[in-house]
């Protein structure tokens, strides 16, 4: 029980810094979109897997601290159903916004030249209607776990750990085939298309690479762009959700293959499902200086408010 529950705290310290690191991220950038500066296409997008990323962190992440407190078959089928389906609605999203956000940046460094510059939003608002049809796709196909997901407390031998307050229980084999056939082919397309895109700025990076090898050995002054600059911390995230996602999917395939179970495969593959969540957004504050620039704009209104 003392082990369980120094797990369960470590589990709700990481959900409440990941959920932390996403609000700052979202706020930093909100703020970016109200101020006088260019309103970017990219910004929109991270807010939007930020929030995400707190979606994410709030229904698994809540199922599973909550066991620190002690509390105990707490949600009835209604509450599961809701939690559950949120769940796997948000882990969708982040697929399709993860992908979204590579493809758009990548048309952002595109030469000015090239077929893919015409692609390019003309403002940050032209993004909203991918929102609207990642939201619709993903809750269509969780739609029909709502009537299969429910409460442990109604039927406790379903439960295989005991933190566990909701299971997944399919009426037919057909239908969880259906279901694994669909979200296949959804992260299929949409992980095809960030690696595309991925493929093509690494592309572009090499390139801008030796063009300021050459400009060094001319001993011409040269500054990176700021797109070239987000295109890096792009690429760093996307390393950062493939590592995560197959890792993942490795550890979800043995855990189902395997007779026994192993409640250290258990723990880390708990883990997994929120690493991208709790990561992502340190890797964009470490990138793009984001603390430093949340912190010099409190330092300015603090400043402004002394002078007043």
């Amino acid at each position: 029980m003392v082990l369980q529950f120094i797990k369960e705290t470590i589990f709700f310290f990481m959900t409440m810094i990941g959920t932390l690191g996403n609000i700052s991220v979202s706020v930093d950038y909100f703020f970016c979109l109200l101020e006088g500066v260019k309103k970017k296409p990219i910004h929109l997008i991270l807010i939007h897997l930020a929030f995400t990323n707190i979606l994410i962190l709030l229904t698994k992440g809540f199922r599973k601290t909550i066991a620190a407190f002690g509390l105990r078959n707490f949600l009835d089928d209604i509450g599961c159903k809701i939690i559950v389906y949120l769940e796997r609605v948000a882990r969708g999203l982040s697929i399709c916004t993860s992908s979204l956000l590579t493809v758009v940046q990548a048309i952002i460094i595109s030469p000015t030249g090239s077929g893919w510059r015409r692609l390019r939003p003309k403002s940050a608002w032209h993004i909203l209607p991918f929102f609207s049809f990642f939201w619709i796709l993903n809750a269509l196909i969780s739609m029909n776990l709502t009537h299969s997901i429910r409460s442990t407390s109604l039927n406790i031998s379903q439960l295989r750990n005991g933190d566990n307050y909701c299971y997944i229980m399919l009426e037919s084999q057909e239908i969880k085939w259906i279901l694994l056939i669909i979200m296949v082919l959804r992260d299929a397309v949409f992980q095809g298309a960030m690696g595309g895109a991925s493929g093509y700025m690494v592309f572009l990076l090499h390139k801008h690479h030796q063009h300021v090898l050459y400009l060094q050995n001319s001993k011409l002054l040269y500054r990176t762009p700021p797109e070239l600059r987000a295109a890096q911390s792009v690429l760093l995230l996307m390393l950062c959700f493939v590592f995560f996602y197959w890792t993942d999917c490795a550890f979800s395939l043995f855990l189902s293959l395997s007779l026994e179970e192993y409640s250290l495969m258990v723990n880390i593959h708990e883990f997994l499902t929120l690493g991208y969540a709790i990561f992502s957004p340190f890797v964009l504050i470490h990138r793009d200086g984001l603390l430093s620039e949340q912190w010099e704009t409190l330092k300015q209104c603090v400043s402004h408010l002394s002078d007043q």
